[in-house]
């Protein structure tokens, strides 16, 4: 009997028919025949950050077949990073900064996040800050009635808040001389007015607002900063103490519009606060500040004109809501520019319309 090479599925496929060749094969004494028969393929395989690896499955014996040439190993795939993990974007350097990406670069801000990601960066004070400008502005609408020296002291608070919020809200922290400057200008306009009179009002505004321009101006232009920064903070400086002097418009206005102003001020920004949708909220916040404009009205004197003046300071309030409101301010930025900014934004517009319906 002649000896025949081991073939264990023909053990296993006892009535299997040959296939053309077979016997050919069988012969065949090149030691790396039966090696082509059962030749398997391995592939490279790698592990992604994501998804678990996938364990290879047992391997069982296979049928002898027809030999195929070996296929050439695929290209790896690179995949993208997971989110949460940085990557070395094209042109940055070996420190790792490069620009915004959604893979979490600590180098992009809260704001650019949000806009990559679809999401709006603007978030509101909310209820405790309109707290705050509604009891800031009731303190100046009750203050007016008994007299400037009295309106002084809530006037002040409000400048000094709005001189520190401003910065914050320009993300310059700490500026500890530029809110005392702006401040000290904001003062100073206090005491002008003081000295000569509601009727020199906006003499005495624009005089010290000017003075104050070019004071920074100078103060600036001997710092030893890059000009970039000189610039930025020229800018931050003059913008800062222009909304702290022009707060002082209610010293000069007449006594009732403050009260009417500063009263619907106070009920409009509490009723923006509500949990509302935003247009719902701002028709809502004028309705109410007109409101009130007319019951404080109906108590000064000025009787239904109250309701156009507290339109009018609740359109230039929800202005500077808004402002406050940009860019992922922080929570500091709520209570300080979310406070002030409202109430010293609606000055002009109390000064101006008190004049006109009480002249």
């Amino acid at each position: 009997m002649t000896d025949q090479p081991y073939d264990p599925y023909q053990q296993q496929q006892p009535q299997q028919q040959e296939w053309p060749g077979q016997q050919a094969y069988q012969g065949y004494d090149d030691p790396y025949a039966a090696q082509q028969y059962t030749q398997q393929w391995q592939g490279q395989t790698w592990e992604t950050q994501v998804h678990t690896p996938v364990q290879e499955a047992p391997q069982w014996p296979q049928q002898p077949q027809a030999y195929q040439p070996p296929v050439p190993d695929p290209e790896p795939v690179h995949e993208a990073p997971a989110v949460g993990h940085q990557a070395q974007a094209p042109g940055t350097d070996d420190t790792g900064y490069g620009p915004a990406t959604l893979s979490g670069n600590s180098r992009i801000t809260d704001a650019q996040r949000a806009r990559l990601e679809g999401r709006s960066p603007i978030i509101e004070p909310g209820m405790q800050p309109a707290g705050l400008t509604a009891l800031l502005g009731l303190l100046l609408s009750g203050t007016a009635a008994v007299g400037s020296y009295a309106l002084l002291v809530p006037l002040v608070v409000l400048q000094a808040v709005t001189a520190a919020g401003w910065f914050r809200l320009n993300g310059m922290w700490p500026a500890r001389q530029g809110i005392a400057l702006a401040f000290l200008g904001a003062f100073v306009a206090d005491v002008v007015l003081l000295a000569a009179g509601r009727e020199n009002g906006p003499a005495a505004i624009l005089g010290t607002l000017g003075v104050w321009v070019l004071l920074t101006l100078v103060l600036q232009l001997r710092s030893h900063a890059d000009p970039d920064t000189r610039m930025y903070g020229l800018m931050a400086t003059v913008a800062s103490a222009a909304l702290a002097i022009v707060a002082a418009g209610y010293l000069a206005a007449d006594p009732d519009a403050v009260s009417v102003g500063a009263a619907a001020v106070a009920v409009a920004v509490l009723a923006r606060a509500l949990p509302l949708p935003t247009p719902a909220s701002v028709i809502v916040s004028l309705l109410a500040a007109a409101g009130a404009g007319i019951a404080v009205g109906g108590m000064t004197g000025l009787g239904a004109k109250g309701a156009l003046l507290g339109g009018a300071a609740a359109v230039c309030a929800l202005i500077g809501h808004r402002v406050a409101s940009y860019d992922y301010p922080s929570r500091f930025v709520h209570f300080t520019a979310g406070v002030a900014l409202p109430l010293a934004a609606a000055a002009p517009a109390v000064y101006v319309l008190g004049r006109a319906l009480t002249g």
